[in-house]
Order: C-alpha cells, then structure tokens, then sequence
C-alpha cells in the first residue's frame, strides 16, 4: 500500500488496480410453490427437473451517489421439478449484490459485470434454492456449479450470428 509523506493512503503514485468487489449480498426476491404438498412428497415418480438462470447488472443510483460507481448485479434462478401432471415445486430466487467496479476499461465492464460478478453471487442461489427444497420435505437438490465465462461466450456468438444473419440479404 502507497502512504503519503503524511502517512496516509494513497494511491496517486500507482496506476488503478483491476477490482471487482462485492460490497453488499441482499435477495431481491425469492418464491416457493408446492401446490401439491404433502400428497406428492410420497409415491411420485423420479421428477423431471427444469432450470433456467439469468443475470442483469444496473448502475445504481443510490449507492454510486455516496460511494462512487456501484453496479446491482441480480442473478435470477428457476427451478420447477414435475412428476407427470403434478408440479412438485417452483422455486424462483433472485440474488443480487452490490458491486464496485475499478481499473479496467469500458469495453471489459460488461464482461465483468456478467461473469465476475455472477459467479460470485451464484453460490448463495445454489444454497438457497438447495435450502428450501430440503425445508418443504424434498430429498435434497444441488444445483451444478456454472462457467459464466462460456455462458457470455455462447451468448456473444449467438448475438453476432443473429446480426450477420440480419445484415445479409435474404
């Protein structure tokens, strides 16, 4: 760490260090269904079980005005799990955390933002959603650990095949 001559902090001498800091982990919203319980938690067959994740990330206002530029980074998880008609449960939670960004240039903050951030933020989602499935009486669900990196890859080359596939004449 750089002190001035005073003895205090600073990092004036330094170029700005590459950080991605979680400064505050909050749920934004979490919903449990189980229209069925308690009649399906015995003599169902093996449920099929559906996932889908998303994140979105925002500046936000609030936190940027008293502690500089701060990101809301949310990362949404679906889990239904069925056994032929009967939903066993739904479960939506949305993680989110407050993120401080610094040092890297604009064009890299996207990436960051979607893969960095997100992967800090989805261990607590697994451990919610693994929560209240073994709280409503479910045998326990893991949900598997996930590359944010490829995900925003795939993502990327779907949306510049989408763009190439709209600018070429038909």
């Amino acid at each position: 760490m750089a002190t001035n001559e005073s003895g205090n902090p600073s990092a004036s001498n330094e170029t700005p260090s590459r950080q991605c800091v979680l400064l505050q982990l909050y749920i934004k919203d979490v919903s449990f269904e189980a229209p069925a319980v308690p009649g399906v938690l015995f003599g169902h067959e093996q449920p099929a079980v559906e996932f889908d994740l998303s994140n979105t990330y925002s500046l936000s206002l609030e936190a940027s005005a008293k502690l500089g530029e701060v990101y809301a980074v949310t990362v949404q998880v679906t889990v239904r799990a069925h056994a032929a008609d009967k939903t066993l449960f739904l479960i939506e939670v949305q993680q989110g955390g407050l993120f401080e960004v610094s040092g890297y240039p604009q064009e890299e903050q996207d990436f960051i933002l979607r893969t960095k951030a997100p992967e800090m933020l989805y261990p607590y989602a697994r451990e919610l959603v693994s929560s209240l499935v073994s709280r409503a009486g479910f045998p326990r669900l893991q949900l598997r650990p996930l590359n944010f990196e490829s995900r925003y890859a795939g993502a990327m080359q779907e949306y510049h095949d989408s763009v190439q596939k709209a600018a070429s004449p038909a």
